[in-house]
Parts: C-alpha cells; structure tokens; sequence
C-alpha cells in the first residue's frame, strides 16, 4: 500500500516507537522527533528521525501529527491538538465502530482478552489493541487498522498514564473500569488526582464498574449508564479470585451486547493464562505462583490467596516510588523468605533499605538474574509448601515461568 502522506510522531517512548513502527507498516512516510539523546531509532528512506531536539518546521509541514500521550499536556504541543491535523482526525474508520474501552490499574489486558474470546465465540470480528505497555502494538495500530479493514467491534487496552489522550483519541460506547488502586502515581501525584482522570474519562458514557472499589460511587456521577459486576459463581483455569473478578467484568460486557449466558460461560471456562500473569506450577509436595505483580494492590491481591513462606519479587524502574510499596506489603506478611532481584531496573538497594526499615523479620536475599531466581525458587519448594514469584519486569517474568516449566517436565 502506497499512501502520499507524512506524519510526525512527537515523542518517542513506549507509545511513540509503536506509532512509528505501524505507520511505516502502513505505507506512511514519518518523520519523528525526542528532545532524548539515547533513542535507537535511525533514518532510513520513510523515516526522518531527530533526537536531542523537535523540527517544529517538519513538523507543520507533515499531512498528520501522532503526539504521545506523555506530551499530551506539555505547553508546546497545544496547538497541534486544534490544528485538526491529528491523525485520528484524518484517518477515519471505515464504518462506525462500537468501541470499548479496558481500563484500571491491575487486570486489563486479561479482561481485554476475556471479553475478546467471548465475542469471537459469538462469531464478531474483532479489532483489539491500545496500551503497548500492555503487550499491545499501541494506540496508532488501532487508528491505522480502524481505516484499513471492516471490523463489528473496536476492543481497546486504555492505560491510566493516557485517559486524557485516548477520551480525545477515541469515541468510546463502552468502558470497563477492572478496579482503581495504587499505580503511576509519580504521573498522577496522588490516588485521588488519579481517579479525577477517571471520572472525567468516564463522563457521559455507558461504564463497567467493580462494586468491590468503594470508589466507584464517585465515579457514577456524570455517567450516561452504570453496570456492576462482583466476581464469576464458577471455576476458572486461573489462579486467584481476582481472575474471577476480571472475569465477570467480561462476562458483564457479553451481556450489555446481548450474547447468550451459555456462549459467555463456555468462553470464560476455557480461557488460559496470559504470557507473565498469574501461573500454578504444580511440584510434588509443593507449588509455585509466577506472575507479574507490578503495584502493591496486585501483590496483596495474590497475597490473599494463600500463605507465602517465600516470596520472590523483581523490583521497579529507578525512580518508580510508588512500585517500592510493594516491599512494604510484602514485609506485612509472616514469610520467613524475601527474595529480591533485578526486574526492570535494578534498584535492589531500594527495595533492602525499606524492607530493614518496614522491620521485616525474615532472610532476604538479593538474586542476580532470571537463572538464579529459578534455582532459589525450586531449592525453596523442596523445604516450604508454597513459593511466590512476581513484582516489576515481565519479560523477566516470562522467562522465568518457561524455565520453570522447562525445569520441572524434565524430571
């Protein structure tokens, strides 16, 4: 496909990679700008790159802009959001689309996918995407595509760091709020700033709401229609009563679009856990849980589930100050282990200091990398019945749940 347009993508993060990977997929030539020096993105013959300062002459002279939502508020960039040059304003769908939003702290990107299976089960074509730092292709894929292809339905991951940036960016019918919690609060400044994002981005629309958050009677006001879910009656393949609330999210959904109890049931009954989330390896005389965990409202949530003699945590970017709570929760519990490793940044230190000044009582040991997480975890459930693996970095995540499953089908 040949398209005679060029866009500019300002800002090059998670969100700002993703946008320029999928309009040179689509045939767009960009140009794309980061006052960051330390970007790994070169010219080629599509792509015009600037690091360390933005064109604003290339910029105007691009047919469409994409501004990442982390500039979305930055005073320089206002005027490209009334210029009517955003590229959402351009690039159309081809038909109207139902579109539903995804979005809270913890149990997005399952949700998106439990609803997802329920609705192809009920023979809809799909479109699903958003969040990149959900494991998405990112907002830009789902404009691109929106444009390119007939779909019944738009299913997007929204991230609670882009509420603003997506409620401008997309018309949603629907949203399902998973829960509201602890996370992101270095962008968000407070909880309370946070769920101000929400109830804006919720106004005027039909919502989805966990009547386990006490917060959700804030969120009720201004919305056009509310609709509650608590948790599934029935067994998933998933581990934890979270999933369960996840799942009657979804299931809540497939029935504001009117498909059959049966057809959403079965669905839910056959899911499987997502890459990084919340894994049972079942040992002979023990078991370990494995799963990202990445705020400390996702740790408690698995902390419910049973008791953990040792836990193993992969510890948050440096600067991620509300990540570190996490190792306040964790120092609450009775384990008599607390492992801790690099996971996305090693902030190892951080996570000791406030582990001593929490007063944990137990060991703590500092663990080098994904080999030996898996050797301490399976040397710890020979002596201790259950072993928790989880907190910041999911491709670590990942690769230690393989390696698990590796280790344990060849004995």
């Amino acid at each position: 496909m040949v398209i005679n347009m060029k866009v500019a993508v300002i800002g090059l993060g998670v969100e700002g990679l993703n946008a320029v990977k999928s309009l040179l997929g689509h045939g767009y030539a960009v140009y794309a700008s980061d006052v960051n020096h330390d970007i790994e993105l070169k010219s080629t013959r599509n792509l015009d790159v600037d690091l360390g300062f933005h064109d604003f002459d290339k910029i105007e002279s691009c047919d469409a802009v994409v501004l990442s939502p982390g500039l979305w508020h930055h005073p320089h960039f206002q005027k490209f959001k009334t210029s009517k040059k955003l590229l959402s304003e351009i690039v159309t769908p081809k038909t109207p689309l139902f579109t539903i939003g995804v979005t809270g702290t913890n149990g997005k990107t399952t949700t998106t996918m439990m609803i997802l299976s329920i609705l192809q089960k009920a023979g809809m074509k799909v479109l699903t995407g958003g969040n990149a730092g959900g494991g998405f292709s990112g907002y830009t894929e789902v404009i691109l595509e929106s444009a390119s292809s007939d779909y019944d339905i738009r299913l997007i991951e929204v991230c609670d760091m882009t509420l603003d940036f997506c409620k401008h960016e997309f018309n949603f019918d629907l949203v399902v709020v998973t829960n509201t919690g602890r996370d992101h609060l270095e962008v968000h400044q407070s909880l309370e700033n946070y769920l101000k994002s929400l109830k804006n981005f919720l106004k005027g629309k039909k919502v989805v709401l966990n009547q386990k958050n006490e917060s959700f009677r804030q969120l009720t006001e201004g919305t056009e229609e509310v609709h509650f879910f608590t948790k599934i009656p029935y067994e998933l393949n998933l581990f934890g009563d979270f999933n369960r609330e996840n799942a009657a999210a979804a299931a809540k959904t497939g029935e504001i679009l009117g498909i059959p109890d049966e057809t959403i049931e079965t669905s839910l009954k056959k899911f499987d856990v997502l890459p990084g989330r919340s894994t049972i390896i079942n040992l002979p005389h023990s078991k370990i849980v494995v799963g990202k965990t990445d705020n400390a409202d996702a740790t408690v949530a698995v902390l419910e589930e049973a008791e953990f003699p040792v836990i193993i945590l992969g510890t948050p970017r440096k600067g991620e100050i509300c990540r570190l709570e996490i190792f306040k929760e964790v120092s609450k519990t009775n384990s008599k282990i607390i492992a801790i490793f690099p996971g996305l940044d090693d902030t190892l230190d951080d996570a000791q200091n406030i582990l001593e000044k929490e007063r944990y009582q137990g060991e703590v040991f500092k663990l080098s990398n994904v080999d030996d997480v898996v050797e301490f975890a399976l040397k710890c459930s020979e002596k201790y019945p259950n072993v928790f693996i989880g907190g910041n970095g999911q491709r670590k995540i990942i690769e230690i749940t393989k390696s698990l499953k590796d280790a344990v089908s060849a004995e």
